[in-house]
């Protein structure tokens, strides 16, 4: 066996003996030249010379319109006709690299379909086009990435994952400098810029950017919540509305804790919220006077009562006001005795989150209430108010005790 050098790079192939050479399934032609990388064999040596380029550091020519990259400018300029209209068929309008492409798909037209699958029936016009098809039944996927072992069916889908390992992301946007892995996340984000949103619902015709977000919306005319809680009957339009419902009905972990106090939260908005009780950040400010808020709630209900700006809320039983429609469809749980958030320890079930988390405190032993006078510790802020009163006549107001480490 004898091994050959290609200009100054490693060896690359190996000429094998001539009982080391396999047959592939399609043709019988001897595949003498194999790539040390991947064991992939070529008939020939200037085959497996363009092969090894992809497995070897390489400037790529990158196409600003698609995510193709070639390995000469020559071959760059060969594609960009793809995006012209040079060698465009006159039937069906698609544009091609060169005139030989081009009067080998207009064969196509002609129903001259050489190559048929013998897994769907499906007719095809070129081999290497079978050849590609054939991998959807039999699973192959030949090219694979020499970093973490995972393979792809097309070397396009290779091209595009090992940026994932190299960091690389050619598509940069010309307006902010931002860059991207692949085209069509450029092509989604330029929509930031100019503006565009060509998904636009046929119902109330609101418009949208991306078509995962039109499909969200359209949930809200259809009614459907396909995602469903498997701890209780409740089910969501939004796969992240069911994630934070679990981590809030059905779960006592807390992993955002405040750096000010210790006081543990659930969710990192709750944190948020939290801090501005320390900081006394108010972003909320009123356009009418001089007040100004910590939460966007607070903000809407001021400007309810003080200066009658918004729309309330208002139940049709009991005519009770809202500022939020959430509020609103809380309250109506009272009236149609329904009971969402289950308790993880009991069988006890609450209409609000609120309350299943004043009921979850029957079975922590987590007391985070502290009277200022004598120290004595309490699950409940109402039952350290009471005590308060009897222990002293002072007005030191109730201390928080946040540590969860703290019990009595």
């Amino acid at each position: 066996m004898s091994r050959e050098c290609v200009g100054s790079s490693p060896a690359i192939f190996i000429e094998a003996d001539s009982t080391d050479v396999d047959k592939h399934s399609h043709d019988d032609k001897p595949r003498p030249y194999v790539c040390t990388v991947c064991d992939k064999r070529f008939t020939q040596k200037c085959s497996l010379n363009t092969h090894r380029r992809r497995h070897i550091e390489y400037n790529w020519y990158s196409c600003t319109q698609c995510e193709k990259r070639f390995h000469s400018q020559n071959s760059l300029m060969s594609h960009m006709n793809v995006h012209s209209s040079k060698y465009q068929c006159t039937e069906c309008g698609k544009c091609f690299r060169s005139k030989n492409a081009l009067m080998r798909h207009k064969l196509s037209h002609l129903g001259e379909k050489l190559f048929e699958c013998s897994d769907c029936g499906k007719q095809l016009s070129k081999s290497s086009a079978l050849a590609v098809h054939s991998r959807i039944y039999s699973g192959e996927k030949p090219y694979k990435c020499h970093v973490c072992g995972r393979a792809f069916s097309h070397s396009s889908a290779l091209d595009r994952h090992m940026r994932v390992h190299t960091g690389e992301k050619p598509y940069k946007c010309h307006v902010c400098d931002k860059a991207f892995s692949q085209s069509v996340t450029l092509n989604r984000h330029m929509r930031v810029h100019t503006g565009e949103k060509p998904y636009k619902c046929h119902v109330c015709d609101k418009a949208f950017n991306v078509s995962g977000t039109l499909n969200r919306h359209m949930r809200v005319h259809t009614g459907e919540k396909p995602y469903k809680c498997s701890l209780c009957d409740k089910s969501f339009g939004q796969s992240g509305h069911l994630q934070t419902h679990k981590s809030r009905a059905h779960s006592n972990r807390r992993p955002h804790q405040c750096p000010h106090c210790g006081k543990q939260f659930k969710t990192n908005a709750e944190l948020k919220l939290h801090v501005r009780i320390h900081t006394d950040a108010k972003p909320y400010s009123c356009r009418h006077c001089s007040f100004t808020f910590r939460r966007l709630e607070q903000l809407k209900r001021h400007a309810l009562k003080s200066h009658n700006e918004g729309t309330w809320f208002v139940c049709d039983i009991c005519e009770k006001k809202f500022v939020t429609r959430h509020e609103l469809k809380l309250h109506s749980y009272q009236h149609a005795d329904v009971k969402p958030y289950v308790c993880c320890e009991c069988p006890e079930r609450c209409c609000t989150a609120a309350k299943l988390k004043s009921h979850q405190r029957v079975h922590s032993v987590y007391k985070q209430f502290c009277c200022g006078k004598c120290g004595k510790l309490f699950k409940y802020k109402y039952y350290v108010k009471l005590h308060f009163e009897r222990c002293s006549n002072d007005r030191l107001g109730i201390i928080g005790l946040f540590n969860p480490h703290v019990s009595k």
